[in-house]
């Protein structure tokens, strides 16, 4: 499980995130969702030991990231799909993240094919990928551990359909394991088509949290609910 419990971040008298509380259950898809510089990014940092909460706390199973003996073990993430050196092949990249995290070079095969990139594309260099391919590329690194948890910003930027699909596919089958994948987006409908759950964030607070069935039932067009709210709070914070 993952939570954000109280969770304040302050840049200098700007308030990047105000109070910020949910959980992401294991066996759960969470839709982190929200406007461009809403607090999704920022919050997926402190929650992965990268940035420092100015109050507040984000844990992993009870325990921030940086407490646990191999936090990537527990974790996978993707942040940036432009994180890997541009001159190495993709199956380098993932060589050495296996080197460094004590996994069988065996490791990378089974993840390339999770992940649907072939033997060819794994030896191309990654300055030659695609968006999509180095999405699917940061995925498999991500995928190394077998990890309990992912984390995941924009998964599905430069996904064609068929790959979006293969996203979904596979975020379901890793929660029906008993995974916490919290996957941020701010694109309502891609959101709607990857998360069973759905956590709307606005100027650093939090508007909205609950399945989507019970938002729908609730609120009924979930694209007009989503505008009004956030809106709303970006009025607000203005």
């Amino acid at each position: 499980m993952i939570t954000f419990d109280a969770l304040t971040k302050q840049y200098g008298e700007q308030l990047a995130l105000d109070h910020v509380s949910f959980t992401v259950p294991a066996g759960t898809v969470t839709g982190f969702l929200g406007p461009n510089g809403a607090g999704k990014s920022t919050a997926m940092r402190i929650l992965l030991g990268l940035a420092t909460a100015t109050s507040g706390a984000a844990t992993i199973a009870g325990r921030r990231y940086v407490q646990w003996p191999s936090p990537a073990r527990v974790a996978g993430s993707m942040l940036d799909a432009d994180a890997f050196h541009p001159g190495r092949t993709g199956r380098e990249s993932l060589t050495l993240a296996c080197l460094t995290l004590g996994l069988p070079s065996s490791r990378v095969d089974e993840v390339l094919e999770l992940v649907g990139l072939t033997t060819r594309e794994g030896r191309r260099r990654v300055r030659t990928y695609s968006l999509g391919m180095r999405q699917r590329l940061g995925i498999a690194q991500a995928l190394l551990t077998d990890p309990s948890v992912l984390v995941l910003d924009e998964p599905a930027n430069g996904l064609d359909p068929q790959g979006q699909r293969w996203l979904g596919d596979l975020l379901r089958d890793r929660a029906e394991r008993g995974c916490a994948v919290l996957l941020s987006s701010h694109q309502l409908s891609e959101v709607e088509r990857l998360a069973d759950r759905l956590v709307v964030i606005a100027a650093g607070r939090i508007v909205a949290d609950d399945t989507l069935a019970r938002l729908q039932a609730a609120h009924g067009d979930i694209t007009d609910f989503y505008f009004e709210v956030t809106s709303a709070h970006d009025r607000a914070a203005a």
